[in-house]
């Protein structure tokens, strides 16, 4: 079958990682099924994968692809849930402890065939199509679980979402503002903010501006560069949901302003299943769709993945595998 893998890890030159080409088709384990893909959504932990972050070296070559939607084997549509956990786990999937992604230990997503446990797919419904249900699995999941389940934020509070150009940050803007919050969003470029107007942001600024007040609750992916502000930027008692460290995880502590201030910060991490069919839900009943920067084929992947590297997006890139 033809995939993208990484051929090994490259942490100062990631890009020179990726190959397009023939990988052996998976075989199903016990438990386990194939899913026919049909479109995959890329990931900043794609880049990561490449450069050999949460993945061992004797585990390269790894097929990229953390999340995806498709056929199962009775064609039946599905997107797949990227969180395997260990099979004996019967907690929340997100704290398993030996829980990893797709393309940490097992083959991803970005190819003609993947294969993950029964419990990973989900029925795709037919008012999404498989492009949008591959945004979902990852960074839209996570969003949702940051907004609805770790915010403590309730309709009609402030929410702060740093840097709103990537899939997450605007997955973070459309359902904030559809679960009936006050949405704000920074963002580098004007066309970045204006896609975030759009998408349902009631104000914008630029990365580090003076807000009107405080806000009731931080979303943040970006770590560094931002952990200043977002701290500054909430209210007394206010939470800082953090999903990702994309300029650097060693940010200046601050702890005497978090105590002083008793402010929440709060760690997450994808989202459960039962996250992903309550997102389903809601984008049923308010009508919102990821929205998608542009689709690739597999042979184009590696200009996807090069824009991912260098922040070149603003909103979700899909590969079609195939029909």
């Amino acid at each position: 079958m033809r995939a993208v893998y990484a051929t090994e890890p490259r942490p100062d030159d990631p890009l020179g990682a990726i190959a397009v080409g023939e990988r052996p088709a998976p075989v199903p384990r016990d438990g386990w099924t194939t899913v026919r893909v049909r479109a995959v959504s890329l990931n900043g932990h794609d880049v990561a994968t490449l450069r050999g972050v949460g993945i061992a070296p004797e585990s390269f070559p790894m097929t990229l692809g953390c999340d995806g939607a498709g056929l199962d084997a009775d064609g039946n549509r599905v997107l797949i849930y990227p969180v395997i956990e260990e099979p004996e786990w019967d907690g929340e999937d997100t704290l398993s402890p030996g829980r990893h992604l797709l393309t940490e230990r097992v083959d991803g997503t970005m190819a003609e065939l993947v294969t993950v446990p029964f419990r990973n797919v989900v029925p795709l419904p037919p008012w999404l199509s498989f492009a949008e249900g591959a945004c979902l699995g990852a960074a839209w999941l996570t969003a949702y679980r940051m907004l609805f389940t770790l915010s403590s934020l309730r309709p009609g509070d402030t929410v702060l979402v740093q840097g709103a150009g990537g899939g997450l940050a605007q997955g973070l803007v459309a359902l904030g503002r559809a679960g009936g919050f006050r949405v704000w969003a920074t963002g580098r470029s004007p066309q970045t903010r204006r896609k975030a107007l759009e998408l349902g942001a009631h104000q914008v600024f630029e990365p580090g501006a003076q807000l009107p007040r405080p806000a009731d609750a931080v979303m943040d992916s970006v770590g560094r560069a931002t952990w200043k502000h977002s701290l500054e930027s909430l209210r007394p008692g206010g939470s800082l949901v953090m999903a990702g460290v994309t300029t650097g995880a060693n940010p200046p502590a601050r702890l005497s302003h978090i105590f002083f201030r008793q402010l929440s910060v709060v760690g997450a991490f994808a989202g459960t299943r039962q996250e992903l069919r309550r997102l389903l839900n809601l984008l049923e009943v308010c009508g919102v769709r990821p929205y998608i920067d542009r689709e690739y084929t597999l042979d184009e992947a590696p200009k996807a993945l090069s824009r991912m590297a260098a922040g070149d997006i603003n909103g979700k890139l899909v590969v079609l595998p195939g029909e």
